[in-house]
């Protein structure tokens, strides 16, 4: 596992897009991305965006899968993935709405995981996914006590999930009970995982993912057995981390044409 660690959030964004855009221009105009809602990839988002714009990164055949979606919200409610999805990613990153994916929460949800399982499969697989982490270490929404094995499926939000999202919504009422997400199974099957972080909300999540043990009750420790995970974290999010130091240290002393922030 890479960790880098930024002296803030505008650097996570640029440090994280220069991640994804390395293995897209790899990959060539076809990449396949798995994308992440929420605030932490949204600076990210906006990197990619200026990249695009400026000509750096070819993204006009690229897919995206999201990964997850909120149960019983229309897909035009606001609060809705497909929607956030639309706005922050889709439109942003000139990306073909055709090729952009996101579960379906709201229609036939029996078969829904299946079918974004096969979806996945028929595009290739995912290239380069892009994680936030909730602050109690869900990637996705594969709360504590997920299967490591698991597949995109239908789950109930923890408590804290449901408070930490209250804030998108008029009140936690509002906020649903379940949703679909892929499972931590698929998320380990992409070639590349970005997880970004920022703030000292997730100091506890990002050093249980990091030097915690792998476990349920964490879901992103899993990343520590994905052959190609990069943290890309500020400050306040390594706040926690015991080796932040000796981290600092590897990333500082890769040559210049390794490092993303020169």
């Amino acid at each position: 596992m890479e960790v880098i660690i930024c002296p803030d959030a505008a650097q996570v964004g640029r440090v994280g897009a220069a991640k994804v855009a390395q293995i897209a221009a790899k990959v060539g105009p076809a990449v396949v991305i798995g994308v992440a809602t929420g605030s932490s990839p949204l600076s990210t988002y906006q990197e990619l965006a200026r990249l695009v714009k400026s000509g750096s990164l070819d993204l006009s055949q690229a897919s995206a899968f999201a990964l997850d979606e909120y149960v019983g919200l229309p897909y035009t409610h606001p609060e809705s993935y497909h929607d956030t999805i639309r706005r922050t990613v889709t439109e942003p990153l000139g990306l073909d709405p055709a090729r952009v994916h996101v579960p379906d929460g709201f229609g036939d949800t029996q078969t829904a995981g299946e079918r974004y399982e096969a979806a996945i499969k028929a595009a290739g697989g995912v290239d380069v996914q892009i994680l936030g982490s909730g602050s109690n270490g869900h990637i996705g929404f594969n709360e504590p006590s997920s299967s490591l094995s698991s597949r995109t499926r239908i789950k109930t939000l923890a408590s804290r999930t449901r408070e930490d999202n209250a804030r998108f919504f008029d009140s936690i009422d509002q906020v649903p009970v379940h949703c679909i997400t892929q499972g931590l199974g698929t998320i380990l099957d992409a070639r590349n995982a970005v997880l970004v972080a920022t703030g000292e909300g997730k100091a506890d999540a990002v050093a249980a993912i990091v030097e915690g043990p792998v476990t349920a009750m964490c879901p992103g420790s899993v990343l520590q057995l994905h052959q190609h995970a990069t943290l890309v974290i500020d400050e306040a999010a390594a706040s926690k981390l015991t080796m932040s130091g000796y981290y600092k240290t590897v990333y500082a002393s890769l040559p210049d044409w390794q490092r993303l922030d020169v």
